[in-house]
């Protein structure tokens, strides 16, 4: 049998990234789609397991469940739970339904969590019930959320339980796929907040769709992998890859305090091939594995995202793999993800010469399709490519890139889209990335800092990642900014 026919999904028989779920199920029913621990402070988490035919019938059932509720096509919906088997099957509920699932990342801070609420105006919200005392208490989208949805106890919160919601879809007999188009409004993630003031990026179901193919593409993802993604919405992406889901046990909000020792478990457990982590949690990792001499023999591949990986972590994590396995660290934004890539293996010494004496951090060359050109520096906002001034190569200037994952407006920030997005004679949309980039003459891209974060001194003009590299590299300093 051909397992890369098999088990390889791809967006032309459904536009919605949920039918990768369902595609899954009718193919390899039988198949593990996520381990995830189950427990409580009372006792130990244990590992369990769910099939792809499982998890596809409980996301239906859910599915039904919230569309009897009132939870349909186009209906904003919060989604707080934790990372798990329910926070899987709501996720692709939603999609199913139709709804339109609005996530933030927890970890930005209660302030700025709410106002990011107030702006997305949720009429839905479905949460554990530590997230609906939150609601309740801190008054949460207190005006629009309407449709409630608890999972655990409900404690006289309102609404419903999700014990309930599956009652409910458990009665209904309609269907649990809501036709989608590729225009329509699949989710709003918010962006982390750590460049700027959180925006929710409106996502389409051809972004996902477009997303799903350059990762495996991009990274050579094979169907039947096991990932163990430590960012909870990244391990959506894993039905449509083939691949099967390790849920980890630690909290995603706080990667540096990852427990290692569970960590290693997990991946030797379940023969994990494919780790997706932030720096942060890279550096406790390998740190654990190089200090007790622990190889993770069933890695091949590592990615890591979210901000620059420092070269000493990459050093310390391929000291922890096998020479096969690669490191991967691309560069992207939420509003345009991903954008290139560098393999760890290009970063020979004279390339990481470069990084240490201040030429910026190389984030590889651009992922096809994508288009990325650097222009000149300009706090303007633009209506068309035409009014831009391209930068010849070699010289520093605001990256921008056009391509299929390029979302093309914020959510209720007109001014915020206007600045970052323009298009161009054949239609296409271009993002400004906020960032300082150069390419190189082999087209490599290299990040040089935040256009924001730049200083002008009257003479030249500094840019933070650049000036940040070089002071790093003393041995007593860890890190250093540029104000």
């Amino acid at each position: 049998m051909d397992m890369a026919v098999e088990t390889t999904w791809n967006a032309s028989d459904s536009v919605n990234v949920a039918s990768a779920l369902s595609w899954q199920a009718r193919r390899q029913p039988n198949v593990t789609a996520i381990h995830y621990p189950k427990g409580g402070k009372l006792r130990k988490p244990q590992y369990h397991s769910c099939t792809y035919q499982e998890l596809d019938e409980l996301s239906d059932c859910y599915a039904r469940g919230l569309q009897a509720y009132g939870i349909g096509p186009g209906v904003r919906t919060a989604l707080m739970v934790t990372p798990g088997l329910d926070f899987f099957a709501l996720f692709f509920a939603l999609f199913k339904a139709g709804a339109v699932p609005v996530l933030i990342d927890p970890g930005i801070g209660v302030k700025p969590l709410k106002q990011c609420l107030e702006e997305a105006e949720p009429k839905a919200f479905i949460g554990v019930t530590k997230a609906h005392l939150a609601r309740k208490i801190l008054g949460w989208a207190k005006k629009s959320c309407k449709l409630l949805v608890t999972a655990g106890p409900g404690l006289g919160l309102g609404g419903i339980t999700l014990k309930k919601l599956k009652e409910l879809g458990d009665l209904s007999s309609e269907e649990a796929m809501h036709p989608s188009k590729p225009e329509d409004i699949a989710a709003i993630l918010f962006t982390s907040g750590s460049t700027g003031v959180p925006k929710g990026v409106i996502y389409r179901h051809r972004h996902f769709n477009a997303q799903v193919e350059m990762l495996r593409t991009a990274f050579d993802i094979q169907p039947g992998e096991v990932s163990l993604p430590t960012f909870p919405p990244f391990a959506l992406f894993d039905p449509a890859l083939g691949m099967t889901t390790v849920v980890p046990l630690m909290d995603p909000t706080r990667p540096a305090e990852a427990d290692p020792v569970k960590l290693v478990d997990a991946i030797n457990v379940f023969k994990v091939t494919n780790i997706f982590g932030s720096p942060a949690l890279l550096d406790t990792l390998s740190r654990h594995c190089v200090e007790h001499n622990i190889r993770l023999e069933s890695v091949t591949r590592v990615i890591s995202a979210g901000a620059a990986v420092p070269i000493r972590t990459i050093r310390r994590m391929q000291k922890s793999l096998y020479n096969d396995a690669e490191i991967h660290t691309p560069y992207g934004a939420t509003e345009c993800l991903p954008v290139s890539s560098i393999r760890a293996s290009e970063l020979d010494n004279s390339m990481v010469d470069r990084i240490e004496s201040g030429d910026g951090v190389c984030v590889g060359r651009p992922i096809e399709p994508n288009d990325v050109r650097i222009i000149k520096i300009s706090d303007m906002a633009f209506n068309d490519l035409s009014e831009t001034t391209e930068m010849p190569f070699g010289m520093p200037g605001e990256i921008i890139v056009s391509g299929p994952t390029c979302t093309d407006s914020y959510w209720r920030r007109d001014t915020d889209t206007e600045i970052a997005k323009f298009g161009d004679q054949n239609g296409n949309t271009w993002h400004r990335m906020g960032d300082v980039g150069i390419l190189d003459g082999t087209g490599r891209l290299w990040y040089c800092g935040r256009v924001s974060q730049r200083v002008d001194t009257g003479k030249e003009v500094l840019f933070a990642d650049q000036c940040e590299a070089i002071f790093n590299q003393h041995p007593d300093l860890k890190r250093s900014a540029v104000v």
